[in-house]
Order: C-alpha cells, then structure tokens, then sequence
C-alpha cells in the first residue's frame, strides 16, 4: 500500500502514519519529493492497512494499493517520477546520463592506471574494473582480490573517478564495501537474495545485473532485496540474455530499456560489451542503448585488450575510447540526457 501525504505535511504527521504502520508488523518506506511525501506500507499483510484508517489522519492525502508485486521498485511509488542516484558528485537518472567505463578485469598496476586515465581523460563518470571475477571455469583467473582493491583505490585517488566493482560473496562484503563507490551484482548472483540484502544493508549504491534467462519482472523483484532493507540507490543493468540464437553471445534486449523506464522509477543502465562478444559490435549497441533511453552505459575498456586476460575481444582500446565516448555524449544529447562529471 502507498500513504500519499499532502503538501505541507508536517514531520510528526509522517512520523505518526510510520508509527501506525509499523505498529501493525510491516515496514513503513518514506519518499520525500519535491512537493509530496509517500509512504509505502510492505510486507505480506499489506491488506491490514485499510484497519487503521489513516485516510482522517492528519497530513494523509490518500492511501492506495501498489498493484504491481515490486512494491518499492514500481514507478507508481515515486508518483511517475524517475530517481536520481548521486555518486561522489556524480548523477545517474533523470535526465543525468552515468558513462562507466573500465577494464574487465584487474590484471595490474600498469594496465589498471593506464586504462583508468584514458577513460578519464574522455570524460567519463566512473570507473569500472572487477577485482574479483565469476568465471564459467574454475581454472581461469578469479581476479587480484584484495590487491585488485588496492589497485582500484590507486585509480581513483589518480583520476578522481568513482569505482564500480563487483560483489561474489558475502565474505568479501567487507573489503569490497571499504573500496567501492558502487557495488555491482552480476549476472549470476541475481536471484543470490542473501546476497541482495546484506548488500542493501551495506550504504552504497548498487548496480544490478539482469540474470542470464531472467525476465525483467524477475529483475525488478530482485531489486526489491535491495530496495526493501532501506538502499533507495540501486540501478539495473541489461547485459543481454540467452535466447536460441547463436551468432552471438548473447541478446542484448533493447526493448527492455523502455519496459523497465514504463514500470520504475529506477535508472535503467545497459551493458553493451557481454553480449556482442567482438569490439566491432560494441560501439553500434552503445549507442543503441542510449537512443533507446537508457540512463547510463557500462562499458569494458583496457589499454591492450589484446593481451587482456579475460573478454580480450570485447574490450575497446582505451586509447581510442575517447572517439566512441564523443559519440554516445552526441546520442545522450539528442535523447535528452546530459552525460554527468563532477
């Protein structure tokens, strides 16, 4: 259920319906906005809200129920308007385009502060880069761990960026938490939902991955592990699913750009690397992506993506990147986005 409350509702008059709603075994979410303030009612009894009449009490508008199953996460919570996500000054949502560029993987201390200065210097938002990695084998490279960490400290305090890395398990929550800016959650740690809470608990900004066959309902829902444990910073992420079709990794599913911009309020960012699998592809996806309205990009960038120790022939040469980031600026520019720098 949603408690709209009306212009000019004091504190004590939200404070009163948290009270009331949270009296009755559910958990009470506030949304501040600009003019009004929601309050969702969650939790598997949302029915007994309609027992307190709260429509009489002061500063309550109305009280209507959220049709859709991803309560927090549906676009009818925020009133239609989209979320504004900020990360070290940096905006993703509404209008603030996040252009997050960076290797694949940490291999090094050369190649990591290389890559992090080209995709600075072409002016991007953050800075991506996995220091530890989920591989389809377990014989090929996991990634640096905790050195990787440190080596995406060392880039930030360089280029200023703000570090994207991903989260595989809980025992790492720490020393990845202590490090990113945003934490990512990957493809296959979707449907992970202890993963997803304590995550939510964490304070930072998430990014989260569609599964490899999940459907966008099934992404939204897995938001809600998120969103639910107080986390209202969360972007999801399209990096293409498996369909029958082989001529190539993946689908990339452009349309789930405005399916997902129709049904919530959070920003939707697209991954235009995994699913190509070949850096010839990955330019005409990206900016696909961004004609479709997508709120950001994430991109794999290395310095000699040759020799990259994993997704060598997806990664674009970060010497060149500056001309494709000139490019997706141009497409953001004419969707109506701004591509956001501190």
């Amino acid at each position: 259920m949603m408690i709209v409350m009306k212009q000019g509702a004091s504190e004590e008059d939200v404070a009163h319906v948290v009270d009331r709603v949270e009296s009755i075994g559910l958990s009470a979410h506030v949304s501040r906005g600009e003019v009004l303030t929601v309050i969702g009612a969650i939790g598997s009894k949302e029915g007994r809200v309609a027992e307190l009449g709260l429509e009489g009490s002061p500063g309550v508008d109305q009280v209507l129920p959220i049709m859709k199953p991803y309560k927090l996460a549906s676009r009818q919570f925020k009133e239609g308007r989209d979320s504004v996500i900020e990360v070290d000054g940096r905006m993703v949502g509404g209008g603030n385009f996040g252009l997050i560029a960076g290797p694949c993987t940490v291999e090094n201390r050369d190649q990591m502060l290389e890559s992090a200065r080209d995709v600075a210097a072409a002016g991007a938002t953050m800075l991506r880069g996995g220091a530890y990695k989920p591989r389809t084998s377990p014989y090929s490279f996991q990634g640096l761990g905790r050195e990787g960490l440190r080596l995406l400290v060392e880039a930030r305090e360089e280029t200023g960026l703000p570090v994207v890395t991903e989260l595989l398990d809980l025992r790492d929550l720490d020393d990845v938490a202590e490090v990113a800016d945003v934490i990512q959650i990957g493809a296959r740690n979707m449907q992970n939902y202890s993963l997803l809470t304590e995550v939510g608990r964490a304070g930072k900004p998430v990014l989260l991955k569609r599964g490899l066959s999940a459907t966008v309902e099934e992404l939204l829902m897995a938001s809600e592990y998120v969103l639910k444990e107080g986390n209202d910073d969360v972007m999801l992420c399209e990096r293409g699913i498996r369909t029958f079709e082989n001529a190539y990794r993946f689908t990339l599913d452009l349309l789930a750009v405005p399916a997902l911009k129709e049904s919530t309020h959070l920003p939707v960012i697209v991954d235009p690397s995994h699913a190509p699998g070949r850096r010839d592809w990955v330019e005409p996806m990206a900016l696909a992506a961004v004609a479709a309205g997508a709120d950001g990009i994430i991109i794999e960038v290395h310095n000699d993506p040759e020799h990259a120790i994993c997704d060598a022939a997806q990664q674009v040469e970060s010497g060149t990147f500056d001309e494709l980031a000139a490019k997706i600026e141009a497409v953001a520019e004419v969707a109506g986005k701004t591509v956001s720098r501190a």
